[in-house]
């Protein structure tokens, strides 16, 4: 049985029949569920409290029982003669990176992979088309599909190509000045090497992967390293740690290749500069990678072994987000004093400098990164573990099937009657062929609506827009976002109608669901 407004939640056994409601329940504009306490609509036809509503006739005029309740019992929202209690939607937030946009479906959650950075949605079909195939995700350059997966350039790698060209420039001023002003062509070339270095890198990550059958949305090469984005989490954390431990390994073995090729090369030459440069930076890659911390493979390593302890990825995650925020705060106030006292292989420096500035300013943006890339991870463990909580059945609005060629005010009497909050248009048979949507209802002004034929404010169905009642969680979201809509209609396995789904309901419940402390 549903609740009051066809939620499609079960309620407790009352049977009694409902209270004919004086008018139409029309739904607001802004696509909220309407207001049962304001129901009575001034000017609409209703029944005539003398004469008692006939039986619905059998066909595909007949009233579609709920879902839960025996074909032919009424399912009331309330008992009759008892006012329906005012219910009210909760609002929604502004969209931020972890709330969806009003109208749509809520993004899926987003997997962290390497980079840390979350995975994006697809669109699908609209009214009357089939659903089309997700269009390829954005993010810069497209440099090519390495095992299917596409690779982007982001517009700030070129900053970043600039200054390390710009960097390493000088350094090999003072290294070999005898090559003038085409060092900056060296560096360009060591600039693109070692991002060819950083794509082995998440490569790694991608094929690991892939041989797991997780889905990769794509790699971006970006200002600080590379992101594999990892469309959905490791089933076991076993699997979490290769999945991590793969792009360091790659890089030491990248390191060690470099110092085997250096090893014949003469040292002051161009080659053996940029063999060494090569071997330095992927050992520094694989060691910051391997910094116990989110959003580092180090953090996700960190994460799998605690997972696998207490049984709960959940834990592992808040574990390994809090050793990332200490990392970040060491790296804003140790990396500077290491680079000041000469630690890291440089002179000591006493006074304060464009270079102790610089170093100042590269701590803070990496780590601002670290901390924003923990913070993310927590969130979206949070999302993950709320999904389940989003079920198609339970979100689902009962539904009454009106011919094409019933007025809108006669549909709407009967919606009211039943306790249905959604039309779904039937053809001669009681098959399914279009949803009423809410906006086009809201559009019609109410002394228009008994010349107003509902086919007119209907949204054909197609393939994408038809979902089963057993959907929930990633499942259900994959479902909405391949073919978005305003309303789907829900079936059961047997084909048989179950009720409308209305995008609004399951943002609705997807904000509610992530407002709750985990």
């Amino acid at each position: 049985m549903d609740v009051s407004g066809g939620s499609g939640q079960p309620r407790s056994g009352n049977d009694e029949p409902a209270r004919p409601q004086s008018g139409p329940t029309a739904p607001a504009a802004d696509g909220t569920p309407p207001d049962p306490a304001a129901a009575s609509t001034p000017g609409t036809p209703g029944p005539d409290p003398q004469d008692p509503p006939k039986p619905a006739p059998d066909g595909p005029e007949a009233e579609t029982p709920a879902p839960d309740t025996p074909a032919g019992t009424p399912a009331p929202d309330t008992p009759a003669g008892t006012p329906a209690p005012e219910t009210r939607a909760p609002q929604t937030p502004a969209p931020g990176p972890d709330t969806p946009e009003p109208g749509h479906a809520p993004h899926p959650p987003a997997h962290r992979a390497a980079g840390g950075k979350p995975h994006g949605t697809g669109r699908g079909g609209g009214p009357g088309r089939p659903p089309q195939r997700k269009p390829e995700p954005g993010g810069g350059l497209l440099m090519g599909r390495p095992f299917g997966v596409p690779v982007y350039v982001a517009p700030s790698w070129f900053l970043v190509a600039a200054l390390i060209t710009w960097v390493f420039g000088g350094q090999l001023d003072r290294v070999l000045p005898e090559l003038g002003a085409a060092r900056y062509l060296v560096s360009l070339f060591f600039a693109v090497a070692f991002y060819a270095s950083v794509l082995v890198h998440e490569l790694a990550h991608t094929v690991a992967a892939l041989r797991f059958k997780l889905p990769v949305r794509r790699i971006q090469l970006q200002f600080f390293g590379g992101v594999s984005e990892i469309e959905k989490e490791a089933e076991t954390p076993g699997r979490e740690f290769v999945l991590a431990f793969v792009g360091p390994l790659l890089s030491l073995v990248l390191s060690g290749v470099f110092y085997l090729a250096l090893l014949p090369v003469e040292p002051g030459t161009v080659p053996g500069v940029l063999l060494a440069g090569l071997m330095i930076s992927n050992l520094i890659v694989a060691a910051f990678n391997l910094l116990p911390g989110l959003p580092l493979d180090g953090g996700r390593m960190l994460r799998a072994v605690v997972w696998k302890i207490t049984g709960k990825p959940m834990h592992g995650t808040v574990a390994a987000a809090w050793v990332g925020r200490a990392l970040a705060v060491s790296v804003l106030i140790g990396l500077p004093l290491l680079t000041q006292s000469g630690a890291l292989g440089s002179d000591a420096v006493d006074n304060v400098g464009m270079d102790t500035v610089m170093d100042a300013l590269l701590a803070a943006i990496l780590a601002a990164i670290i901390w924003t890339g923990a913070g993310n991870s927590l969130r979206m463990a949070r999302l993950r573990e709320h999904l389940p909580e989003l079920r198609a059945r339970a979100l689902t609005r009962r539904a009454v099937p009106v011919p094409a060629d019933t007025p809108l005010s006669e549909a709407l009497r009967r919606a009211n009657a039943s306790g249905a909050r959604a039309l779904v248009v039937v053809d001669s048979e009681g098959g399914p062929v279009s949803l009423v949507r809410e906006a086009g209802i809201v559009g019609v002004p109410e002394h228009r609506r008994p010349w107003v034929p509902v086919s007119t404010l209907a949204q054909d169905l197609t393939d994408g827009m038809r979902v089963s009642a057993e959907l929930s969680g990633e499942e259900l979201l994959d479902a909405l976002r391949a073919a978005p809509a305003s309303e789907y209609l829900v079936v059961e396995d047997t084909g048989a109608i179950y009720g409308v789904l209305s995008a609004a309901d399951v943002e609705r419940a997807f904000v509610k669901a992530m407002a709750r402390p985990s």
